[in-house]
C-alpha cells in the first residue's frame, strides 16, 4: 500500500481528534482540516438541542468534507481530517463521495473519473466512562455530553479491509502521536 494522501483522526465526540489531528498536522506539515468547523448550522442547532444528528443530517456534511480531500490531495497537499466518522458509510463517503460511488458528490449522476484516494484511518478509542469524563471538562462546544452515549451506539469501529490503526485515549497525546508517526513510517 502507498503511503496515504490523507489521514482520518476519528472517534466519539470527547475522543481527542481536534487535538491529536492539529499536533498530528503540524508535526506532518501537512493541512489540517477539524470537520465541526464544516458542520452546517442547523446540525450545530441540533446537536446544541440535545438531538443526534441521522444520516441524512450528515451525509451532505460528509460530501463536502470528501470534496475539500479530494481537492487537495489531488493537487499533492497531504491532509489531516478530524472527523466523528462513527459509521463504516460514513467513512466510504470522504474516500470515495456519496453511496461510495466514487464520484466526486458535486458530479453525481455525471460522469467523472474515480475519485477515491488513499486514507490511513486512526481509530482513537475509549470508555464511556473516560470519554464522558472528558466531555463533562469541555466548555464551549455545540456538542453536549447527553449525546455521548448516541455516539456510542452509532459508532462502527474501523475494521479489515479499511486501512486503519486504532490507539487508545488512556494513551497520553505525545504517545498517540508518535504510534502514529511509527505507522506511518512503515507505509
Amino acid at each position: 500500500m502507498a503511503a496515504p494522501g490523507a489521514l482520518l483522526v476519528m472517534g466519539v465526540s470527547g475522543s481527542g481528534k481536534s487535538t491529536v489531528g492539529a499536533l498530528l498536522a503540524s508535526e506532518l506539515g501537512w493541512k489540517f482540516y477539524d470537520a465541526d468547523d464544516y458542520h452546517p448550522e442547523e446540525n450545530r442547532k441540533k446537536m446544541g438541542k440535545g438531538i443526534p444528528l441521522n444520516d441524512q443530517d450528515r451525509i451532505p456534511w460528509l460530501c463536502n468534507l470528501h470534496d475539500i480531500l479530494l481537492r487537495d490531495v489531488a493537487s499533492g497537499q497531504h491532509v489531516v481530517l478530524a472527523c466523528s466518522a462513527l459509521k463504516k458509510m460514513y467513512r466510504d463517503i470522504l474516500t470515495q463521495g456519496k453511496d461510495g460511488a466514487a464520484l466526486k458528490c458535486e458530479e453525481l449522476g455525471k460522469e467523472a473519473k474515480r475519485a477515491e484516494m488513499q486514507l490511513l484511518v486512526v481509530h482513537l478509542s475509549g470508555s464511556f466512562e473516560v470519554i464522558s469524563g472528558r466531555l463533562l471538562k469541555r466548555k464551549g462546544h455545540f456538542m453536549p455530553p447527553e449525546l455521548l452515549q448516541s455516539q456510542f451506539e452509532t459508532l462502527e469501529p474501523p475494521a479489515a479491509p479499511e486501512n486503519f490503526i486504532q490507539i487508545s485515549v488512556d494513551k497520553n497525546v505525545s504517545e498517540i502521536i508518535a504510534t502514529i508517526m511509527e505507522t506511518l513510517k512503515m507505509k
